[in-house]
């Protein structure tokens, strides 16, 4: 597939919600997305008064209720039932917590798939509280075939050793491409040293010397000890969650080549952005935070990639030329919604009218209504196989599949039995059900099955064009 031009600058910075930029941005456009979101730890993080970072504060806590919008739910429901299986799994395994946190995940990365050129990859970093988690909801949206690597991050911290389990001193980075061979990847080395401080003598092994010994370059293996930002470190920002350059810059040379573009939509205290500018890469950057501007300007200053204030710039860019902004870009592709790994739809039409915007449960309670048995009566005829149940055994389903472009609005929504539904899948249509309904013995009266889809037709027009038309 054809990359599509970018529709943003390079050295962007977005201060906006990123569900809102992400959707903004053109489909198949970014070579690497690289980023460190919140990690569900049911605790508030704050930055370190006095520091660059002063006031950086965010709640890494999460609510079914609270914090899951029923438009992702529908959206995910109806259009990738397998990653809403997986955010239901985490939900009820673990929380009401973390299934919000999955769903609230599950929204942005699916943008992400999308933007993510052919060749693209993506890094998550993650640590023990969510990863499993997220793995299951990355493998969902990217093709478990996709998934490269889960890289452990060691690390050295202070504190106490727990009594009654081993020290947490680690986090996870999932890396995932878009494509299962043609992505980008750039080997890396790293040294493996002679404990007896003598040379390798092995025909063909190249040998090195350094203070610390004699050592030989081998391929990155999967686990990275890195220090972490100290307290007296010329990096620290006082961002409380703030990640070393170099663990950034690894990511970045492995998995993009020079003037990529490189976005991280949880930029933080930029560490990407500055990395990403280190290696010459292009770079977009979004984050809630209203310091994350400043932030970015005087760490690439510190770092004599950015013009001082006041500088003209010379060879440099000057903080003039990060483009920023609190809108969202517009997109100048042909607007396609579509996951390529799901590809249930090739374009999608927006709603535009009031009956086009009904959410999962009004179409069901209008839908009960139109198939109901009896005027007063609480039982509901299913349009598949026509038995008459509580509208508690009814599931709310496309009369013609996703799969083969059918609208999510209520004009191709019925009501059916359990069974009908497990039966119908996203593959079958509603006439393709009853036909299997009728092979298998499982049709219980064609005849009602007929007046529940005649009935659920006739309020489908009611809502449309009024009564009587």
């Amino acid at each position: 597939m054809k990359a599509n031009p970018l529709n943003v600058e390079n050295r962007s910075l977005f201060h906006a919600d990123n569900l809102d930029v992400l959707r903004g941005i053109n489909s198949n456009s970014i070579h690497l997305i690289a980023t460190d979101p919140p990690f569900n730890k049911n605790r508030d993080f704050h930055a370190t008064p006095d520091s660059l970072a002063s006031g950086a504060s965010f709640q890494d806590r999460w609510s079914w209720e609270k914090d899951v919008h029923q438009e992702w739910v529908d959206q995910i429901t109806d259009d990738f039932p397998k990653l809403m299986e997986a955010i239901e799994s985490a939900r009820y395994a673990h929380s009401d917590g973390m299934g919000a946190y999955m769903c609230f995940m599950a929204v942005r990365l699916l943008e992400m798939k999308r933007i993510l050129r052919e060749d693209g990859s993506i890094y998550l970093h993650c640590d023990p509280t969510a990863s499993h988690y997220l793995k299951a909801i990355m493998d969902a949206i990217f093709g478990y075939r996709n998934f490269r690597n889960q890289i452990v991050w060691c690390y050295k911290s202070g504190g106490a050793s727990p009594k009654r389990k081993f020290s947490s001193k680690h986090d996870v980075i999932l890396y995932f491409s878009q494509h299962p061979q043609d992505y980008v990847f750039n080997p890396q080395s790293e040294k493996s040293y002679n404990r007896e401080l003598k040379p390798y003598r092995f025909k063909g092994v190249k040998e090195y010397q350094d203070a610390t010994g004699w050592y030989t370059l081998v391929g990155m293996k999967d686990y990275w000890n890195l220090d972490m930002v100290g307290r007296t470190s010329g990096e620290r920002t006082g961002y409380p969650t703030q990640k070393p350059l170099a663990l950034y810059e690894r990511i970045i040379r492995a998995s993009s080549n020079e003037c990529d573009i490189v976005l991280d939509p949880f930029c933080g205290c930029a560490t990407t952005l500055v990395a990403a500018e280190r290696l010459n890469r292009q770079w977009i950057g979004i984050d809630i935070w209203d310091k994350a501007h400043e932030t970015v300007i005087r760490r690439l200053q510190d770092e004599g990639l950015a013009a001082p204030d006041g500088d003209t710039g010379g060879r440099l860019f000057t903080a003039g030329q990060i483009a920023y902004s609190k809108e969202p870009p517009v997109r100048t592709d042909e607007g396609e919604e579509a996951v390529p790994h799901f590809q249930t739809v090739t374009k999608r039409n927006l709603p535009t009218e009031a009956w086009q915007k009904f959410s999962r449960a009004q179409m069901t309670e209008i839908l009960k209504e139109g198939q109901q048995y009896q005027k007063d009566a609480r039982e509901v005829i299913c349009a598949g196989c026509g038995r008459i149940l509580e509208p508690e055994f009814m599931e709310l389903d496309h009369i013609q599949p996703r799969a083969d472009n059918g609208a999510n609005d209520i004009s191709n929504r019925i009501l059916l039995c359990r069974p009908c539904n497990g039966r119908k899948s996203n593959q079958l249509t509603l006439s393709g059900l009853i036909r299997a309904n009728k092979k298998e013995g499982w049709m219980s009266d064609e005849d009602m099955a007929k007046r529940a889809q005649a009935s659920a037709k006739n309020k489908y027009e009611e809502i449309r064009y009024g009564p009587g038309k």
